[in-house]
C-alpha cells in the first residue's frame, strides 16, 4: 500500500523562531553563558558565525508547512488497534531540494481487526533497523546527563506551533486523565538530543545524521529528565527517565555523521 498526499504550503521561519524553539527545549537553561548552546539563541554581528545555529530537532516543525509530500509508509493490524506509519518529505519551495524527512507512527486504539486474525496484515516500507524500536544494553551507560525542566516549559514550547490545550489547560488535562498539563513529547525529544550533542558530539550539532524516538510515557513540566546514552559504532542509543517517578519516558537512537575517535 502506498498513498501520496501532496500538501503545498509556504512555511518560513526567522532567527526568532529558531531561538524561541531552542529555549523551548531547554537551551541555556542551566547556564545562559554556555558557549556550546548560546549559538542557538544569539550571535554577535562581528563574529565568524554568520547566523544563529539550528538544533536538528527543529526540523520536526517542518511538518506544519513548507512543501510536504506525505505518504502512508506502514500499516499494521494489532487486533484491538491499528498502527499507521506516516512519512513526510519536506522540500525547499523554490529549488525543490529535499530538506528533511519525518516519520511517525500513530496508534489507533479500537480500529484493529480488519484482517485475518491467523495472519494479521502488516506492511512497512522501511527495514526493521530503521524503526524506533531500541534494545538497550545491560551495561552501564557511556554518559548520563541530568536536567530539570521548568514548570512553564510547555507554555514556552507551545509558542513554536503546537497549541494543543492538553499542554496548557488544566481542565483539558484532567479530562484526558492527567493531574495537570503535560509536556509535549517533541519537547522531551529536544532535551534528549541536546544531551547527546553535549555529551557525545562535543557541542557540534552538525554530527547528527538522523534521530529516532519512541514515546513511552508523559512528562510533567518541572520534572527532572535523566538521559542515559550508550555508544554502538556511529549510533548512540539513549533512554530518558523521569527522576521523580523513576519511569522511562522516551527511548531511541541517534545516528552520527562522524564520531570523535577519542571517545
Amino acid at each position: 500500500m502506498h498513498i501520496n498526499l501532496v500538501v503545498r504550503k509556504t512555511f518560513t521561519y526567522t532567527e526568532r523562531d529558531v531561538a524561541l524553539y531552542a529555549l523551548g527545549v531547554g537551551a541555556c537553561l542551566k547556564d545562559a553563558l554556555d558557549d556550546k548552546e548560546l549559538k542557538y539563541v544569539y550571535h554577535p554581528d562581528h563574529a565568524h558565525q554568520q547566523s544563529i545555529q539550528v538544533l536538528p530537532t527543529f526540523a520536526a516543525l517542518f511538518c506544519h508547512g513548507i512543501q510536504n509530500v506525505a505518504s502512508i509508509s506502514g500499516l499494521h493490524d494489532k487486533g484491538k488497534a491499528t498502527v499507521l506509519e506516516i512519512e513526510i518529505l519536506s522540500y525547499e519551495r523554490e529549488s525543490g531540494e529535499l530538506i528533511c524527512m519525518n516519520r511517525m507512527a500513530v496508534f489507533l486504539r479500537g480500529l484493529g481487526g480488519f484482517s485475518n486474525s491467523a495472519q494479521p496484515y502488516s506492511y512497512s516500507k522501511h527495514p526493521v533497523n530503521q524503526t524506533s524500536s531500541t534494545r538497550l544494553p545491560k551495561s552501564p551507560p557511556f554518559a548520563v546527563f541530568e536536567e530539570c525542566t521548568q514548570p512553564s516549559q510547555a507554555l514556552l514550547y507551545r509558542l513554536s506551533g503546537d497549541y494543543n490545550p492538553l499542554h496548557s489547560d488544566p481542565r483539558i488535562a484532567e479530562i484526558a486523565g492527567f493531574s495537570r498539563p503535560i509536556l509535549h513529547g517533541l519537547c522531551t525529544l529536544g532535551f534528549a538530543v541536546r544531551a547527546v550533542i553535549k555529551c557525545i558530539c562535543g557541542g557540534d550539532q552538525n554530527r547528527i545524521k538522523s534521530i529516532s524516538a519512541r514515546f513511552l510515557l508523559h512528562v510533567y513540566p518541572g520534572e527532572t529528565l535523566i538521559t542515559e546514552m550508550w555508544l554502538d559504532g556511529q549510533r548512540v542509543l539513549y533512554q530518558v527517565k523521569v527522576k521523580e517517578r523513576s519511569r522511562a519516558v522516551l527511548s531511541g537512537f541517534v545516528d552520527l555523521n562522524l564520531l570523535n575517535s577519542s571517545l
